[in-house]
Order: structure tokens, then C-alpha cells, then sequence
């Protein structure tokens, strides 16, 4: 079936052909099962501006960002707001919905006008009622998900999540830490939570390849604060 979100896309900037029945959490649905999933999905178009979710909601909604741009930010103690990513056209948002009283570790803000396809947890279970198939595939998908993240031990999937995570450090520490003698230090908290939010990875994932950036010396703890050395930049 074609995408009901086609009709609805901005007439200017990028949008994603991906259709929110053929994201991996969805993978192995038969046509009819697929086809519920685009059917009851939410439609919902923000102004620049407008947030899609903010710090500390319940984390209740999963989306697929079908055109515009969303910052995701992060608004620290003493009420300053740094962005820790953007996200485009055909990336995903809130998997963390599928957690147990899981709250949004940083706030989602539409930088363009933005379309989303989006399910809330209500709506999702009320599907998983009426095809409870569907539940027990997400579960399928949720359980090869984490056992990629937090099994696989080839060198190629632990060194791209290592560089994925390094290169998040490297832009807040640039962007929003102090440089000092030993290299950047970003004094803020920064969450394994907050971490795996942000690249997608599971916390357990995140622990880990924290732990290898320690041992290898590109990151080092001191206190509360993380160090960036200038030398491991280089």
C-alpha cells in the first residue's frame, strides 16, 4: 500500500519514504498485520518551534520522523539547554516507549515544519489487543535488538558503536565544555541513560563501550566530570 503520509509531506524540504510499518521494530509482520499498523497510525504535523516531547514526560510515544528536522537538547540544573543532536527525515524517535516508566532523558524540538508517524502507548496496545501476533513479533524484535546491542562482540559492530558514542562526547565537550590544560571537560552529567537515548544503543551497550573508552584513554572519569585529552583528539 502507499504511504498515507505522502499526502500530508511539507512542499518544501526532504521526507522519508520509509514507512512506519517497515521499521525493524515492526520486521517479520505479515501484509494484513502490516497494513493495521499503517492504518491505525498517528499523523501529526509541528511548527518550528513546537516540542514533540519534553524532559521528563513520561516517555509514551514512538515516531518516525517522515520530514522536517528535530533537535534534541538538554536542559541542565542551573538552566542552561544544550543541544546534543538533530535528528532528519526517516530517523526514529522514542523507542524507550516499550520501557516501564521510562521518562525522556532530553527534549525533542522541531527546527522545521515536521510530519511525524507515531504511535502512543495507548494506541499501541490497543493494537497489540486486537493482533496480539503484532506484540509477540515487537517482542521477537526487541529481544534481537538488545542481543545485538549488548552480545555481539565482533570488532567492526563494538568499534562503530565506540566511534558513534566517542563522536557524540567529542561535539558536547567542543560545543558546551571548557578546554583546560588536559583537554575538554564537560561538567555537566551526561547519563548512560542520556547516552543510549541518543545514539540508540541499550544502556548495558553504552556501559561497556564507556568502560573500553576508558581503558583505551580517549575519556577519563574525574569525579562527576568526564575529560576529553587533547592528545587522544589529535
Amino acid at each position: 500500500m502507499s504511504c498515507l503520509c505522502e499526502k500530508l509531506t511539507p512542499k518544501e524540504g526532504e521526507w522519508s519514504p520509509i514507512c512506519i510499518g517497515r521499521l525493524w521494530v515492526f520486521e517479520g509482520l505479515g501484509q494484513e498485520e502490516m497494513q493495521e499498523v499503517v492504518l491505525r497510525a498517528l499523523r501529526r504535523q509541528y511548527q518550528a518551534g513546537q516540542s514533540v516531547f519534553r524532559q521528563g514526560d513520561a516517555a509514551k510515544q514512538i515516531s518516525l520522523i517522515k520530514a522536517g528536522r528535530v533537535r534534541l537538547s538538554k536542559l541542565l540544573e542551573d538552566g542552561t539547554e544544550i543541544t546534543l543532536d538533530i535528528r532528519k527525515s526517516g530517523d526514529f524517535l522514542g523507542e524507550y516507549m516499550f520501557s516501564d516508566e521510562f521518562d525522556y532523558p532530553v527534549s525533542a524540538w522541531c527546527m522545521t515544519e515536521t510530519l511525524v508517524c507515531s504511535f502512543t502507548k495507548d494506541r499501541f496496545e490497543k493494537l497489540i489487543l486486537d493482533y496480539p501476533n503484532i506484540g509477540l513479533r515487537v517482542i521477537k524484535n526487541l529481544s534481537n535488538r538488545i542481543a545485538q546491542l549488548t552480545d555481539r562482540v565482533g570488532a567492526m559492530s563494538q568499534s562503530h558503536l565506540e566511534e558513534r558514542l566517542y563522536s557524540v562526547l567529542l561535539n558536547v565537550a567542543r560545543e558546551h565544555g571548557e578546554k583546560k590544560r588536559e583537554g575538554y571537560v564537560i561538567q555537566f552529567p551526561l547519563t548512560h541513560e542520556d547516552l543510549g537515548f541518543l545514539i540508540g544503543a541499550h544502556r548495558v551497550s553504552i556501559t561497556r563501550t564507556m568502560k573500553r573508552l576508558r581503558d583505551s584513554g580517549k575519556i577519563l572519569q574525574r569525579g562527576r566530570n568526564l575529560v576529553l585529552p587533547i592528545e587522544a583528539i589529535r
